[in-house]
């Protein structure tokens, strides 16, 4: 499904954000990668949507290279990918309704589509007495699950989330990723970055590791670290 192919990205000021970074994503699966800041999972997510382009190597989605597609095939390609933030990136004035209703109008879905598929996708993250809600009167756990819903609601191939609990507490963080292994064991295939141990302990799910621009461990041990 996913395929970095010896990928390299190298930034004008020539500093080194990965080097010869090769890993195979197959679909349903749930892959989480960590390391420290500066480690370049953030970069490796920018390439993976084509924000970014490869100083060498290539990166593909089902067979097709990413960074070979035009505009309108690339915002064709991302919209097969639902984007989770730590920052939630709700828009304040909108409902949980409208906020989820929003992104599908934005895919051309028809309002028939929105007004049966929003209930469902709420319910799917045990958040529908919330509906007529702004985002103010949430949590932050609440607020992420919105965000979850709304990356969600399109049926992507794939769920990336990027450090979708850094604002959470606990209890929130649990029920978060409790939420992402659901989805994933309904089929869709997902990609977190974290930095919290817990949370790979908890999953048992493969991990790649990432230090200084290299994957340092790739494996499905489901441990931030090697005993």
């Amino acid at each position: 499904m996913i395929l970095f192919d010896r990928v390299s990205k190298v930034y004008p000021d020539d500093s080194v954000a990965l080097e010869n970074i090769s890993f195979h994503i197959e679909p349903k699966e749930f892959v989480s990668i960590v390391g420290p800041s500066g480690a370049g999972k953030t970069t490796l997510l920018k390439l993976l949507l084509a924000e970014e382009i490869p100083t060498e190597g290539r990166v593909l989605f089902n067979d097709t290279d990413v960074h070979q597609l035009d505009k309108k095939e690339i915002n064709s390609f991302r919209r097969n990918v639902g984007m989770v933030f730590q920052d939630f990136r709700l828009l304040p004035n909108k409902t949980v309704y409208e906020n989820i209703a929003f992104t599908m109008e934005a895919s051309g879905r028809s309002d028939e589509d929105i007004e049966q598929d929003v209930p469902h996708v709420l319910e799917l993250v045990d958040l529908l007495p919330k509906i007529w809600n702004f985002p103010h009167e949430l949590s932050g756990g609440e607020k992420q699950r919105v965000a979850i819903a709304r990356a969600l609601v399109n049926e992507p191939d794939i769920i990336i989330a990027d450090e979708p609990t850094g604002n959470l507490d606990p209890v929130n963080t649990y029920d978060v990723v409790q939420i992402l292994k659901k989805i994933n064991d309904l089929g869709t295939t997902v990609i977190l970055t974290t930095h919290n141990k817990g949370i790979i302990d908890s999953l048992g799910r493969r991990v790649i590791a990432m230090e200084k621009g290299r994957i340092v461990r790739d494996d499905k041990s489901g441990k931030y670290f090697n005993n």
